[in-house]
């Protein structure tokens, strides 16, 4: 009789041990989701941002149709091609504002100064929203990892976190005017 107590006792044990790994994981995916969506906001604002100088005739021509078919390329591209078109407008962002003379050419415009520092403002965060994105796919993979996870299977269907790898290098000029 005391075996058999024994053996509830283990398995109500290792029963609430799974359950806590799981809500864990569980906890881990939330955070998950709220960093994605914190990252597509903060990459649509920078492409908004973006489109809108690009077409305020604030640019010379060639600037602002680099800037408006880059921008526009990043809000529509699907899923898949997402990393590529957000690295390619970090790439136009910088071919544009790599010259602090460009940069305040767009200052001196009006309503410069303030698209200036509203673009300056998501270009910085950009890189941040993605780092704490990808930090949150690092912990959920590295609980997935786990025996116990897999066999298991306390991960349900819940797709396998996929860092999001982009070229996030912010403009030299305009990160320089906007510390000033």
């Amino acid at each position: 009789m005391s075996t058999l107590i024994w053996v509830a006792v283990a398995l109500v044990v290792v029963a609430v041990y799974l359950s806590w790994t799981a809500g864990r994981l569980d906890r881990l995916h939330s955070r998950l989701d709220a960093a994605r969506a914190a990252l597509d906001a903060q990459l649509l604002r920078r492409a908004s941002i973006t489109q809108e100088l690009g077409t305020a005739g604030v640019l010379d021509p060639a600037s602002s149709m680099v800037l408006y078919q880059a921008a526009h390329a990043a809000r529509q591209a699907e899923e898949e091609h997402r990393e590529v078109a957000e690295s390619e407008l970090s790439q136009a962002l910088r071919a544009v504002f790599e010259e602090p003379a460009q940069v305040e050419a767009v200052r001196e415009a009006p309503g410069g100064e303030a698209a200036l520092e509203e673009l300056a403002e998501a270009v910085r965060r950009v890189p941040m929203a993605r780092r704490f994105h990808n930090d949150a796919v690092r912990a959920a993979r590295a609980l997935r990892r786990h025996r116990k996870v897999r066999w298991f299977r306390l991960a349900g269907h819940a797709p396998f976190p996929l860092a999001f790898e982009m070229d996030d290098e912010p403009p030299a000029a305009l990160v320089a005017r906007a510390a000033h």
